[in-house]
């Protein structure tokens, strides 16, 4: 059975810094991408950052871009968040999830973790 559980989330000041952790279980997940997404109050979810099987080619949305850091160990298989300078507007439920190599859609799912950013 698949799980991702997702950790490291909580209460900050704005211009603060938090590290989220999700670790996979179930399967290997050598060759398959990782990546954060978040969901903040009343808005649709969102893709935050991601990173292939061998931690080059990261991606991030404009909106963390320089701020945030997704990095991957695949010897737990563990994905990774680095969250600094936060911002009020950084405040949702952050989401974890896979993809399995040649797919477009991602395959599992996290429960999330909350991040509220205080100003």
């Amino acid at each position: 059975q698949v799980q991702l559980v997702e950790s490291g989330g909580g209460l900050v000041q704005a211009g603060g810094s938090l590290r989220l952790s999700c670790a996979a279980s179930g399967r290997s997940f050598i060759n398959w991408r990782m990546a954060w997404f978040r969901q903040a109050p009343g808005k649709e979810r969102e893709f935050v950052a991601a990173v292939p099987w061998n931690g080059a080619s990261t991606d991030y949305s404009d909106s963390v871009k320089g701020r945030f850091t997704i990095s991957r160990d695949n010897v737990r298989s563990t994905v990774f968040l680095q969250m600094n300078s936060l911002k009020p507007e950084d405040t949702a439920v952050y989401y974890c999830a896979v993809r399995a190599p040649a797919t477009s859609q991602w395959t599992y799912w996290g429960q999330g973790t909350q991040v509220t950013v205080s100003s």
